[in-house]
């Protein structure tokens, strides 16, 4: 999916950091690639899941700085640098859910290398993109592509990157609605608080992407994005696919376990996804009410 080279990108709810950062507070809730994807990333990158970040106040050293954001102004630099990517994928998400939703308010991105500090505690680059409520940041180390797709097998394409940002973004959109929370009711099984939970954040990523194309930027008058191709929704399909619980345990573990699902099956993901693409309506994605999830 190809940004609109005239449309501005807006950097103002964006912060950049590099490596270090102390020890944080809170309960982790509600990562988007989180849960059992944390788990599975980890073990990629040859960490102990256990060991991921430190303790609460633990110091992992002097923060250094992160990318420069000022590379970051029109949508020219979101279609050839993958941090402005997120930045202007943000803003077009932002501008969708303000249409859909009164009452919906901006979160922060977060872009980070190595490891961050948030009010869920602290996390390191193999946690993968999460969001974190108590502090309402969508937190992104963009390494974390390149893992989605040399480790899970994902296409490289910008809408398989763009998908995740707006899925980090649903979960955003489920604070606000004080639905996030049932990500602990039942946090496990196929058909599970966590599984829907994750279900719906896919759903309201297709609902941005039904959107996208047609939302225009306050200010410059342009739509966002140009409309999507065939290879821009197979994109976002593919990286749905990649996190499926399914397809991770059998890559790591050999076999299928449905009892320990998170986040849902490849097939759940890429057609929940779909569901809000083809809608475009929040209501159609009430997964919590779904008799079948399509795993």
């Amino acid at each position: 999916m190809t940004f609109n080279e005239g449309m501005q990108i807006d950097t103002s709810t964006t912060r950049s950091s590099g490596g270090g950062g102390g020890g944080g507070r809170g309960i982790a809730v509600g990562g988007g690639l989180g849960g059992l994807i944390i788990v599975v990333v980890a073990l990629f990158l040859g960490v102990d899941p256990s060991t991921m970040g430190a303790g609460p106040g633990e110091s992992q050293g002097v923060q250094t700085p992160g990318f420069d954001l000022s590379q970051c102004r029109t949508g020219a630099d979101a279609n050839n640098i993958v941090e402005c990517r997120v930045v202007a994928t943000g803003n077009s998400v932002d501008a969708v859910w303000s249409q859909l939703l009164p009452d919906y308010t901006r979160p922060t991105v977060r872009l980070f290398q190595d490891n961050v500090e948030t009010q869920c505690g602290p996390a390191t680059e193999a946690v993968g993109p999460f969001y974190c409520p108590p502090d309402q940041t969508a937190y992104f180390d963009v390494d974390f592509f390149q893992t989605l797709k040399t480790e899970f097998g994902s296409s490289g394409g910008p809408l398989a990157q763009e998908y995740v940002v707006a899925h980090e973004f649903g979960h955003h959109v489920q604070d606000l609605q004080g639905t996030l929370v049932n990500a602990q009711r039942d946090p496990t099984g196929p058909e599970g608080g966590g599984v829907r939970t994750e279900l719906q954040a896919d759903c309201y990523a297709g609902i941005w992407a039904h959107y996208a194309s047609i939302t225009k930027q306050e200010g410059t008058g342009q739509p966002f994005l140009e409309p999507l191709t065939d290879n821009d929704i197979a994109d976002a399909l593919s990286a749905a696919a990649s996190v499926g619980d399914d397809r991770i345990q059998e890559k790591t573990q050999g076999r299928v376990s449905p009892e320990a699902w998170t986040h849902g099956s490849a097939a759940g993901r890429q057609y929940w996804f779909t569901e809000g693409y083809r809608t475009g309506d929040v209501n159609a994605c009430d997964t919590f009410a779904a008799q079948d999830l399509h795993q």
